[in-house]
């Protein structure tokens, strides 16, 4: 057989058959005339180099495996040596995973810090932040319609849900009006009289998280951070105007809503409902997103266990932490 007709049954070029002879790992025939000669043997070994070769392993690493063949063995890695080979192998890619996993490493902890030094609201001269927003919105936002969906709420009684908050309480709903101060860690939570507002938003962009792909183009997902910031800003003001307390409300884990609570310095808590309980409780809108399911971004006004009052729909979200103030202004207690 001649090399070019090797070369096309075993599916390589003749210069890696060359290649393959330089190294030892051939060593045809010669003819009378000084061509070389392979036989089906020679097939099979240039197959099995191309398979090692698909697994990753170097061509000089796989005379174990047709030194296996070149005895008798019906498989490559039927011999000792041919399974050393493979630990070799799986050990020498362990060590190269372990060091790209601690570049990366690296490398989210700085994108995070660079991020987040880039995110926080700057200080000024007395420590105190500054009452305008750090992000600012796409001016070509889409305005989410009012398609009904909340027009249900006001009048309806908060659930008995008790949800987990960033400050290591669970805070149950319908007890926001009990006369107790705040329970103890972990224990329910119970607020003062009065009202309480509940911002429902679908979720916190965070530095080095990508969003849901279209993510702007959803109506009304856009939004969230500027929103958080807009109530930490009028926080005392919503409270000297009625508002016993403030919470923000999403599907995210508790985790992940300190670590917003953290970065934007937000005076208040964020409340965590995975499960959408509150969703399935009351019918609140959502909708769909990266394969998620997420809360349509509303405003609930519970006072003595009811729900008082609901914004939805929220535009631009940047600014309603500025409408629930006028809102309290103007229907005082």
């Amino acid at each position: 057989m001649r090399i070019g007709e090797l070369a096309r049954r075993a599916g390589v070029t003749t210069k890696a058959v060359r290649y393959y002879e330089s190294l030892g790992l051939l060593t045809p025939e010669r003819l009378a005339n000084s061509y070389r000669d392979y036989d089906e043997h020679d097939v099979r070994l240039v197959r099995e180099i191309r398979a090692l070769a698909r697994l990753g392993l170097p061509v000089e690493r796989t005379r174990p495996f047709l030194d296996c063949l070149a005895v008798g063995h019906e498989h490559a890695d039927d011999c000792p040596a041919s399974l050393a080979e493979y630990r070799a192998a799986i050990d020498e890619l362990s060590r190269r995973i372990a060091g790209l996993t601690a570049r990366r490493a690296a490398l989210i902890t700085h994108l995070r810090q660079a991020a987040h030094r880039n995110s926080r609201v700057p200080e000024t001269d007395e420590g105190e932040a500054p009452m305008t927003d750090f992000v600012n919105l796409p001016a070509d936002l889409p305005v989410p319609e009012d398609d009904g969906a909340a027009a249900h709420l006001p009048g309806t009684p908060a659930p008995p849900l008790e949800l987990h908050s960033t400050g290591d309480t669970t805070v149950r709903l319908d007890a926001l009006d009990a006369p107790d101060a705040l329970g103890a860690p972990d224990g329910p939570a119970a607020l003062g009289s009065g009202r309480t507002v509940i911002y429902v938003y679908p979720l916190t962009g965070r530095p080095g998280t990508d969003l849901p792909e279209g993510w702007d183009a959803i109506p009304g997902a856009r939004g969230c951070t500027p929103e958080a910031c807009g109530f930490r800003d009028h926080y005392q003001e919503l409270l000297a105007a009625g508002a016993v307390r403030v919470f923000g409300l999403s599907s995210q884990e508790t985790d992940y809503q300190r670590e917003v609570v953290e970065r934007l310095r937000l005076p208040f808590e964020m409340l965590s409902d995975p499960t959408r309980s509150l969703a399935r409780a009351l019918g609140l809108p959502t909708f769909e997103a990266g394969g998620a399911t997420l809360y349509k971004r509303l405003t609930l006004i519970i006072r003595d266990g009811v729900i008082e009052h609901v914004f939805y729909p929220i535009f631009p979200p940047s600014e309603h932490a500025e409408q629930v103030l006028t809102w309290l202004r103007e229907n005082p207690l």
